[in-house]
């Protein structure tokens, strides 16, 4: 389903920048930013804090950025750079789109439904790269695992995109792989066997290395028999 124009941010000028102006607007409940594109010089701006985190929950969401001078651009959020610790946003890049432009972008794929007893569902790329238009993207692509076997793969051209969109992505980009279970006793087996192999190959490193010191030591022998054959003569 595609996210509409809903959301509104109103944007204030950026004067202050460097590391302590940045924490200075972040502690003001504001986030820096940047928008650019068409080919217009980069604005530096800040964004509401609270409102913009709620706006990107979803990262593919239409922007309407009401700049200083009251001007309002449509926009899509490029980079959002986070803290590693604490859910804030430190930072956003922001690229502005036009009604009926087609954009490129990553949109995440839902899996739904439970598969034949006995496997497992293993989502091989979470998202999928795509054309869509700028006011018509997908919050997300759903595809069902229901009653698949072991052995079943759902490939990229497998998933229903909608009207409007086109697959960017490898057609055979793998999206879901559905395996057989390995049971407890199956798994206790494959365990015993690679303890066991590494046990042979730590005793024949063993056997190796006392091999080595051996003819390490006859060499050794050998030298000193020499050295006392020379003294004699």
């Amino acid at each position: 389903m595609a996210k509409e124009i809903s959301l509104r941010l109103e944007a204030k000028d950026r004067t202050e920048f460097g590391k302590g102006a940045a924490r200075r607007i972040r502690r003001a409940d504001q986030i820096p930013a940047v928008i650019y594109g068409h080919g217009a010089d980069p604005v530096h701006i800040t964004l509401p804090g609270h409102a913009t985190m709620l706006a990107l929950k979803n990262p593919n969401a239409v922007l309407t950025i009401v700049m200083p001078n009251g001007e309002e651009q449509l926009a899509l959020a490029k980079d959002v750079q986070r803290e590693v610790l604490r859910p804030f946003i430190e930072h956003i890049d922001l690229v502005t789109v036009r009604k009926g432009e087609k954009v490129t972008i990553d949109v995440p794929v839902h899996v739904e439904g439970e598969a034949a007893v006995e496997t497992n569902v293993i989502v091989e790329n979470s998202v999928l790269s795509v054309e869509a238009d700028a006011l018509a993207i997908p919050e997300s692509f759903t595809v069902s695992v229901e009653g698949l076997e072991a052995g079943s793969q759902i490939l990229a051209k497998d998933v229903e995109l909608g009207s409007g969109v086109t697959l960017i992505a490898d057609e055979e980009l793998l999206v879901v792989n559905v395996t057989q279970q390995v049971s407890a006793e199956a798994l206790e087996a494959e365990l015993a066997e690679a303890e066991a192999e590494a046990g042979i190959e730590h005793e024949e490193s063993d056997e190796e290395a006392a091999e080595g010191e051996s003819t390490e030591g006859e060499g050794e022998e050998k030298s000193e028999d020499e050295g006392d054959k020379g003294e004699d003569a």
